[in-house]
């Protein structure tokens, strides 16, 4: 009685034991019909055009008249850049136009005893002047050497110098021509030594109109470099200008995918900062990224490299709120 009832348990075992066995195996035979290969999702992100702000006039910052998150329009002074060398320089060029101006009507009147004598005195101080730029030059270029002085200095130094040269030529070409007397050769040079000596002149006042400097566009300042009060070189940005109206989206993608991101095809992006914001945008540049960006094969046979390209899409719909930064999905479908 013992043993069969011993047998009946054995058997009630294998039998349970094969039924949790069935089980396993239909829940793993409809869990592997019911997975679902995980949508490809790519991430990208938002872009505006930046302008950077710069001007002709080195000098030192004044004063600064918008802050970083403004919003500026066309024509909004931005700031303002002071050069005393500048201003000196503008003062040279009109001092010079006076000059080349009375030496002109002296031409016209006839050279005297007294109009050469005038004119070989003032090609000695320019000569002398020159010299002396020379020598300053000379100094804050071996000082520069050294890293003593900055480069500003030897620049301001060198372009005195090279004044003071231009000077030196003048003077020496009107005292020639009292010397040789008032030909119509002569006249004709005077007159074109006006008219060198007004386009020096505006020539520096169109560097000084440069002190203030405008903003080119619409947008948002999105960043200043210098503080209040440095000095700032030739052409060195002072800021930069966001254009918030320019926006667009950049996606890197493999190249298999590009039959979906054709040029001029409307595609869906989401916006996760924007709430899960879904816009259609528009392809508008599709370009390949070069061999650093290659997405190699892992295996020996059955794969191909594949080239990675970059998209650029622009919303068909204003988006004010979105950011350059902000990520950007798509779905490829």
């Amino acid at each position: 009685m013992e043993t069969n009832q011993v047998k009946r348990e054995n058997n009630m075992l294998i039998i349970s034991l094969a039924v949790i066995i069935l089980v396993v195996v239909l829940l793993a035979i409809v869990g592997f019909m019911l997975i679902n290969e995980p949508r490809e999702v790519v991430q990208g992100q938002a872009e505006a055009t930046t302008v950077k702000i710069s001007g002709k006039l080195p000098g030192r910052i004044e004063a600064f008249f918008v802050n970083e998150g403004d919003s500026v329009k066309t024509g909004d002074t931005l700031v303002h850049i002071h050069s005393s060398v500048v201003e000196a320089k503008l003062m040279q060029a009109q001092a010079m136009t006076t000059v080349a101006q009375a030496q002109n009507r002296k031409v016209d009147g006839g050279a005297r005893k007294q109009t050469i004598q005038s004119a070989h005195d003032l090609w000695l101080q320019a000569q002398a002047a020159r010299e002396i730029s020379q020598k300053t030059y000379n100094r804050m270029e071996s000082l520069y050497s050294q890293g003593v002085v900055s480069a500003q200095k030897r620049d301001e130094a060198q372009a005195a110098y090279k004044a003071a040269q231009a000077a030196e030529d003048a003077a020496w070409n009107q005292y020639n021509l009292a010397q040789s007397g008032a030909q119509q050769e002569d006249k004709q040079s005077a007159a074109a030594m006006v008219r060198v000596a007004r386009g020096g002149e505006k020539e520096v006042e169109a560097i000084l109109n440069d002190q203030y400097l405008i903003a080119p566009c619409n947008g948002v300042v999105d960043e200043i470099y210098p503080q209040c009060g440095e000095l700032v070189a030739l052409g060195a940005p002072i800021m930069s200008v966001l254009q918030t109206e320019d926006k667009w989206v950049t996606f890197n993608v493999r190249e298999e995918l590009l039959n979906d991101l054709s040029l001029g095809k409307e595609i869906d992006i989401i916006i996760p900062a924007l709430g899960d914001k879904n816009v259609k945008a528009r392809v508008y540049y599709v370009r390949d990224m070069g061999d650093y960006a290659v997405w190699r094969a892992t295996k020996a046979t059955g794969e191909w490299d594949s080239r990675t390209f970059k998209i650029k899409a622009r919303p068909m719909t204003s988006l004010p709120n979105l950011r350059p930064g902000m990520s950007v999905i798509y779905e490829p479908k």
